[in-house]
């Protein structure tokens, strides 16, 4: 979706996504834009900079609620194609969950644009180097399909609600959830007075590409949600062309336990670590990595519980079809869930357990 229309893209090729739960590949095809499908998007959005500002503040209010709306209107085909796309579940997960916190930040942003104590005018026309509308690039993660999407989570939102016109760049884990937010979007846009560069999305791209796109002189910022690769990648790039970028990666996220902790409640603590290291088949950023304790019988009881507990969960879905230990016997793709990379010492040196 570019310009406010779907067009034929400039493509250098096709993906199609897959089932997680078969890992059988989706029917429908979709594109990788070229840098032409890049640059026409860019351009764009530089000329609805320039018209924004002779619409109404109201108007952008108008389109975010109205773009709920279409979202709610189309709940159940998105949450099936969610489904198909991620393998995440139904209910409560993606229906009763994530959906509904994704409408609500969007009328949470719409009611921001309207209250407006977040603008403090400030005149500063010998330092201001900032400029108050520019484009933004949106790249969104594989594991949460509404709240997080490009073209409808919470960064779209943001960047959306104080002027500046966004280009989502789809996730390819979900291409068919993002063209029906895309949609949804664009019905929105259609009955609202923003100008049409507004709000575009591109499926996919080159790396090469996308880093053009995070340091391309017409952009104002990107905000990134992925992995930690991905991320560092995209940050040089932008942060070497002097562009902000934002970038919420995987982390190890290491936890410290003290023994007095320990002592009180081993339990409670095994219980609240593995939780968190299992959500989300152990793929959301906010996973434990690491947990470094002084060693002790203590510990070791620490270690021989959540081992146990690793092992007693059953397999989950991961989402991406080459991901490590995927195939079951069944040839569906499980987490491979089990306490890897416990290290021991001797009693010794033994000063810390990592899980």
């Amino acid at each position: 979706m570019i310009d406010g229309t779907w067009r034929q893209a400039e493509a250098s090729g096709s993906f199609t996504a897959f089932n997680p739960a078969t890992g059988e590949a989706l029917p429908e095809q979709y594109p990788i834009s070229s840098l032409a499908d890049v640059e026409l998007a860019l351009r764009s959005a530089l000329q609805a900079v320039k018209q924004v500002r002779q619409v109404p503040v109201d108007a952008i209010a108008h389109f975010l609620e109205a773009f709920a709306g279409a979202i709610e209107a189309r709940r159940e085909e998105l949450v099936e194609m969610a489904v198909q796309e991620t393998g995440l579940p139904r209910a409560p997960r993606l229906r009763d969950v994530e959906l509904p916190r994704t409408t609500d930040q969007l009328r949470q942003a719409a009611a921001v644009v309207r209250e407006r104590s977040w603008c403090q005018a400030t005149i500063d026309t010998t330092h201001n180097i900032r400029a108050k509308y520019s484009p933004v690039v949106v790249l969104g993660p594989g594991n949460f399909p509404f709240a997080f999407n490009s073209i409808a989570g919470g960064d779209f939102a943001a960047a959306l609600a104080v002027g500046n016109p966004v280009i989502a760049k789809a996730h390819p884990g979900h291409p068919g959830t993002s063209r029906l937010l895309a949609e949804a979007a664009f019905e929105a846009l259609q009955r609202s007075s923003l100008p049409s560069g507004m709000v575009q999305m591109l499926y996919h791209m080159s790396q090469e590409d996308g880093l053009t796109l995070v340091s391309h002189p017409l952009v104002g910022a990107t905000a990134f949600v992925g992995s930690r690769a991905a991320g560092l990648r995209l940050k040089q790039a932008a942060e070497g062309a002097g562009k902000p970028i934002y970038v919420e990666m995987s982390s190890i996220n290491p936890v410290v336990v003290l023994p007095h902790a320990l002592e009180e409640r081993l339990p409670q603590i095994v219980n609240e670590f593995c939780t968190s290291a299992l959500s989300g088949t152990g793929q959301f950023c906010t996973n434990p990595g690491v947990v470094i304790m002084l060693a002790g019988p203590l510990s070791e009881r620490f270690v021989e519980q959540a081992a146990n507990a690793f092992q007693a969960t059953p397999p989950g879905l991961l989402l991406q079809k080459d991901a490590p230990n995927k195939t079951g016997k069944d040839g569906n793709i499980h987490a491979a869930v089990s306490c890897q990379g416990h290290h021991r010492r001797t009693p010794a040196e033994r000063t810390w357990v990592s899980i």
